[in-house]
């Protein structure tokens, strides 16, 4: 079988120093800024590479972000390659607690494994099939900015693409020594507000409700929804309230992460979280619902054996899957349109959402011709 080559000039050493530059432009996904400077650096690379790149404002105080298109201009559906720029962690870990640093086969820094590496990869073979002059469909790069909070400013954006689209592919690391993943959870974001009553803590504390005693009663309910046996789990993970030692508080809030494996699950847990109740003097204020339905693993089945086969034919890996995982994605939301959906096809590493988070320069080569091969062949 004749395939086309990666690039001549992606070298182990070249892929680390052009990642690396990534790494050190610091993109939390609060800071538009520092996405804004991200989505200037990918500009300026996919024009190097001679790609056609469309720049899409960011809405509601987020980044901005960026369309790349290649490949046939026709209107047969095509492929879409979704990347999130926007990482989880603040501005300053690069100089504190996460620098940029080569350890054997590891590369370490903010948001390399999730997913500046995969996203960076994924650019390179989208590129290098373009030039190759194999593409059957019109190839779409879409750069995001907000996906680590939900994709609230993007969903959008991303499901009209998607609905243009054959088959979806997601730059999310690989798992557990590069599988990838053919299913995710599906989550629920909800915010809590209990309102109590005031009062002295020392002179008045009868006639005070305390809204932080309240709002520990509802979170020990919400927790106590976790059901494994159906995949279900409940977290509350920030909770905020009262204004002085001496004040019985009026206000708590707190946040509540849901993950469910089916859309059905996802509807009866999200009316249980909405309809919580105070006990007699509270108010109680639930907001939120489903941010990302489940996307279940029947979604990217021949997907998924498509490139198994190519990565056993022309790489000579068993490509495994993770066939559920509890984390959600962009491909989550193209997943559920019923559009063909493989994710996980970014770098392989470790440590997302931590600060040991690292990714494997050995993961490079052979992630990249896998990307390239699923975008000429599909």
């Amino acid at each position: 079988m004749t395939t086309s080559p990666l690039p001549t000039d992606v070298s182990p050493e070249r892929a680390v120093a052009a990642i690396s530059r990534w790494l050190a432009v610091e993109s939390p996904t609060d800071s538009a800024e520092g996405v804004n400077r991200m989505m200037d650096l990918v500009a300026e690379e996919a024009a190097s590479l001679s790609l056609a790149a469309e720049r899409v404002p960011g809405r509601d105080g987020f980044g901005d972000n960026l369309v790349l298109r290649a490949g046939p201009r026709t209107t047969e559906p095509g492929i879409l390659v979704l990347s999130h720029l926007d990482t989880v962690h603040p501005v300053g870990t690069l100089a504190s607690d996460l620098p940029v640093r080569v350890e054997g086969d590891r590369l370490y820094g903010p948001g390399v494994y999730d997913m500046k590496g995969g996203a960076w990869l994924a650019l390179q073979a989208f590129a290098a099939a373009a030039r190759a002059g194999r593409v059957r469909r019109p190839l779409t790069f879409l750069f995001t900015s907000d996906e680590e909070t939900g994709s609230q400013s993007t969903r959008s954006l991303i499901e009209d693409l998607g609905r243009t689209s054959a088959a979806v592919l997601v730059t999310e690391p690989g798992r557990d020594g590069g599988k990838v993943v053919t299913g995710r959870k599906g989550v629920g974001r909800f915010d809590v507000h209990v309102e109590g009553r005031p009062s002295h803590a020392g002179t008045r504390h009868a006639d005070g409700r305390n809204a932080i005693r309240e709002a520990a009663r509802l979170i020990l309910e919400i927790e106590g929804l976790t059901d494994y046996s159906r995949g279900v789990t409940t977290t509350v993970g920030v909770i905020a309230g009262g204004t002085a030692e001496n004040v019985v508080p009026q206000h708590c809030r707190f946040a509540v992460d849901l993950r469910v494996v089916t859309a059905a699950d996802g509807e009866e847990y999200a009316g249980r979280i909405l309809g919580l109740r105070g006990a007699e003097d509270f108010r109680v204020t639930v907001t939120g619902g489903m941010n990302r339905p489940p996307y279940d693993s029947g979604a990217g089945a021949g997907l998924y054996a498509h490139a198994r086969a190519l990565a056993r034919d022309e790489l000579g890996l068993d490509l495994g899957e993770v066939p559920l995982t509890g984390g959600g994605s962009d491909g989550n939301f193209t997943a559920a349109l019923g559009i063909p959906t493989l994710d996980g096809l970014g770098i392989d590493g470790d440590g997302a959402h931590t600060l040991q988070e690292y990714a494997l320069i050995s993961s490079i080569a052979p992630r990249m011709r896998l990307m390239q091969r699923l975008l000429e062949t599909l």
